[in-house]
């Protein structure tokens, strides 16, 4: 399942390329965005199918009053900016007109998390997964490579109803190989044994946690590491086993702790196998401005980070 292969793509390039694929295949495809398209990748399906393209402008909202209108009219809509303005911006089009008819939306949000980088605080979507999840009917996905991506992208073409499906600026390492995973939407994928911990984590978190698992290794330390693309609906089986088996849950994610993947795992736990937890992610903060990879540093999600934080966890001396 895993790639020997890590070398790094653009899962925005991935998402605009899959979207042509299967707009050849599916001429009911539309794609709208909100005057980001270059950023989002849509330019390239606007570019293949420009009378299935709709640039509705610095207007969010009206994008997706637009998006539930051309679904309601029987096409599969795929809605795309900045996750910041996808989500806080237009949560009301979103709650009453998208999912409270189970329309097929799917908002595809790009520039999620802390790696938007320079563009700082008001861009920086750490609230997004939280918004999503509370919402009635809406699924929430969010893929860890350009695998993943593109099963996703493929599986939401496919399946009807709303969906939330984040992808983050930056570009990611391959994880899974493309000639053996497939995206299976009712479970969690085990990436790892261990005895010790289990280890939670999806989107570009997730190669920090399998990197930080081979230097927990290398002490004595053994981690299950599961991965959740999906948030919401959350399936238990694979949480609840590991979690029964090590008695110790980290989650990992690029996202407030309050919310998210974290609060997904708690609220599981507390119901199927009560287990002692500790969330690594943005605290109860809002960012800030600066390059990528030093804000990951500095917010506790480098593989190195991460591994330093468990050993304290553990109280390794």
């Amino acid at each position: 399942m895993l790639s020997k292969n890590q070398t790094a793509a653009s899962p925005r390039n991935c998402y605009g390329e899959k979207l042509v694929e299967l707009g050849a295949k599916n001429p009911d495809i539309v794609v709208l965005d909100a005057d980001l398209s270059c950023s989002t990748q849509t330019c390239k399906f606007a570019k293949a199918y420009p009378e299935r393209f709709f640039n509705c402008g610095i207007a969010e909202q009206d994008m997706m009053t637009t998006a539930a209108g051309l679904a309601y009219c029987g096409k599969t809509v795929f809605a795309s900016t900045f996750a910041m303005f996808a989500t806080a911006r237009c949560l009301d089009q979103i709650r009453n007109t998208i999912c409270y008819s189970k329309l097929n939306v799917k908002i595809v949000a790009t520039h999620g998390g802390i790696t938007v980088g320079e563009d700082g605080a008001s861009h920086q979507a750490l609230e997004d997964i939280s918004y999503m999840r509370s919402i009635p009917d809406m699924k929430v996905i969010v893929p860890a490579d350009c695998t993943e991506v593109n099963d996703v992208i493929e599986y939401a073409a496919n399946t009807k109803g709303p969906m939330y499906i984040r992808i983050p600026r930056t570009n990611l390492k391959q994880i899974f190989d493309p000639e053996v995973y497939r995206f299976n939407p009712s479970m969690g994928v085990k990436l790892r044994d261990g005895k010790d911990l289990t280890i939670v984590s999806n989107g570009e978190t997730l190669f920090e946690v399998l990197e930080a698992a081979k230097m927990l290794h290398e002490v004595g330390i053994e981690a299950d590491v599961l991965h959740y693309p999906v948030v919401k609906p959350f399936y238990h089986t694979a949480l609840k086993e590991s979690a029964i088996k090590t008695k110790r849950v980290v989650v990992v994610e690029n996202h407030s702790v309050i919310g998210g993947l974290g609060s997904a795992v708690c609220e599981s736990l507390s119901q199927y196998a009560p287990s002692k937890v500790y969330r690594i992610g943005i605290k109860d903060t809002f960012g800030q401005s600066g390059e990528q990879r030093q804000l990951m540093e500095f917010y506790g999600l480098t593989d190195k980070k991460i591994y330093e934080k468990i050993i304290k966890f553990m109280d390794v001396k």
